[in-house]
């Protein structure tokens, strides 16, 4: 049982939430009732899952010697020694070609296989190097989400709304910034860097920066609910969800700044209720508004 608690810790299977991303543009398009586009979103969603588990492998095989200094990555099955290097490349192997096979043989679509091989090559290049290169490794984390983003998309043949794919491109660059940030307030009290490129941040920098986006996030948000094709769509009252988008950017900010626990987004969107509260209010406002405007 410990084994194999290793090996899901292994793959990240808590990291699968950020690949819901491909449900997003379904979800926009107000076409969440259509059971063969939820079919073609749960097998992109599987098959992306098991490509993005497979490169967690790649970066923690690269990331062994720096993540044995890390206080909460040492933990990791690699680093701890709970998993050995060949049975993590098997593992490796098996999901990386499940998961092509699925968007190979079940979604048949060749415009989303070479988009996941491009998240695929992007990643591993990531992996490598480009991870090392400050502002350029975060960039990339956030191009990730927009490639899931337009592989639910091409999955569905849903259109993407331009508001929501800049949307999309911005809240992940925040998190990921607000991840630099820890591993930089880590670096201050420990000593240990645990990354090469925090020689290209610090905390006025990131400060700045994280301000910036969480602002530009809430007026595209805005700006997308009063778009002339949304309220077409969804009425004109849909801009009142924006005061759940607020409240989640706020307590972020609050989670960031005043915590000092932006390290892990995915565990923060998992594990904090207040979160969870604002996440049914926007998905509630969001679709109340819709359906009445139906």
């Amino acid at each position: 049982m410990r084994r194999i608690k290793s090996y899901i810790q292994l793959i990240r299977v808590h990291q699968w939430v950020k690949n819901l991303f491909v449900f997003i543009p379904m979800f926009f398009a107000f076409r969440m009732t259509e059971i063969p586009l939820i079919i073609a979103c749960i097998w992109a969603f599987i098959g992306l899952s098991f490509v993005a588990s497979s490169i967690y492998i790649v970066n923690d095989l690269c990331d062994i010697e720096a993540d044995k200094l890390h206080p909460m990555k040492r933990n990791r099955p690699l680093a701890s020694g709970t998993v050995n290097k060949r049975d993590a490349f098997i593992l490796f192997t098996f999901l990386l070609a499940s998961g092509f096979s699925i968007y190979i043989f079940l979604l048949k679509d060749i415009y989303a296989v070479a988009l996941l091989g491009l998240y695929f090559v992007l990643n591993v290049l990531y992996s490598f190097e480009l991870k090392h290169i400050a502002i350029v490794d975060v960039s990339i984390v956030a191009a990730g989400f927009v490639i899931r983003l337009f592989l639910g998309g091409l999955v569905t043949d849903v259109p993407l709304s331009r508001w929501v794919v800049i949307m999309t491109f911005l809240l992940a660059l925040l998190l990921a910034l607000g991840k630099r940030r820890d591993d930089v307030l880590i670096f201050i009290e420990t000593g240990n860097k645990a990354r090469k490129n925090l020689d290209g941040y610090n905390l006025d920098f990131l400060n700045t920066v994280i301000t910036i986006m969480s602002s530009i996030i809430i007026v595209s948000y805005i700006m997308y609910t009063v778009s002339p094709e949304v309220i077409a769509r969804n009425g004109e009252n849909l801009y009142l969800s924006s005061i759940f988008v607020i409240l989640g950017i706020l307590r972020y900010l609050q989670i960031v700044f005043v915590k000092g626990d932006g390290g892990n987004p995915t565990k923060i969107f998992i594990k904090d209720r207040f979160m969870h509260i604002i996440f049914i209010g926007w998905i509630g406002t969001f679709l109340i508004f819709s359906l009445l405007y139906k």
